[in-house]
């Protein structure tokens, strides 16, 4: 029979993803996790396997309450071109709320380019996302709302590029009038075009 588990899950695993968020994947130590968890290095291996396996749960844990939570509630409470419009102006406020910007954006830019395994993870999660706009894409063109000239896989692609830009930007410039600005082009090339009146 397994030996419970000495510590709560959520509370460690909450403390690792903060330390996580705040120093960057590579510049975190497994022994500054272990000191922040409150666990020693056996504990935390035993329990999480290596530091890739203990930040690919943070990783989720973080998603789980952020971009997945968002995409639930926006695609079951809003329609497809208003849920759109939603996550952007989220993403938006969002950014400007945490200036430690978005996990999930921050290690693609961090290593994405050097570490074939968080790549690979990091591509995992956002395919969520961009699954997310090509499903409200679709169905906004199937219900008239969305330009049917479009192709959706593009565009799925494009606004989840507006997302990672507006996270990235807004580390720099955290201007709410610029942000907004970039996210409004994004919907506009949504809309579908006005009709020439019959002659």
């Amino acid at each position: 029979m397994p030996r419970p588990r000495g510590f709560d899950e959520d509370t460690v695993l909450d403390a690792a993803t903060d330390l996580f968020w705040r120093r960057g994947y590579a510049a975190t130590s497994v022994r500054d996790l272990g000191a922040a968890m409150r666990l020693s290095a056996p504990s935390l291996y035993n329990a999480f396997g290596d530091k890739q396996g203990l930040f690919a749960r943070c990783l989720d844990r973080y998603l789980d309450g952020t971009m997945r939570a968002r995409i639930r509630r926006l695609e079951s409470g809003k329609p497809p071109r208003r849920a759109i419009e939603a996550f952007l102006g989220e993403i938006v406020a969002a950014s400007l709320e945490d200036p430690r910007g978005c996990l999930l954006v921050n290690v693609a830019q961090e290593l994405g380019p050097h570490d074939a395994a968080i790549a690979s993870l990091v591509a995992a999660r956002t395919a969520e996302l961009e699954g997310f706009f090509l499903r409200a894409l679709r169905a906004g063109q199937a219900e008239g709302r969305i330009d049917a000239g479009l192709p959706a896989e593009d565009m799925a692609r494009l606004l989840t590029t507006t997302v990672f830009g507006l996270r990235v930007l807004a580390r720099s410039r955290p201007d709410r009038a610029l942000l907004h600005g970039a996210a409004r082009q994004a919907i506009a090339m949504l809309i579908p075009p006005a009709k020439e009146p019959a002659p």
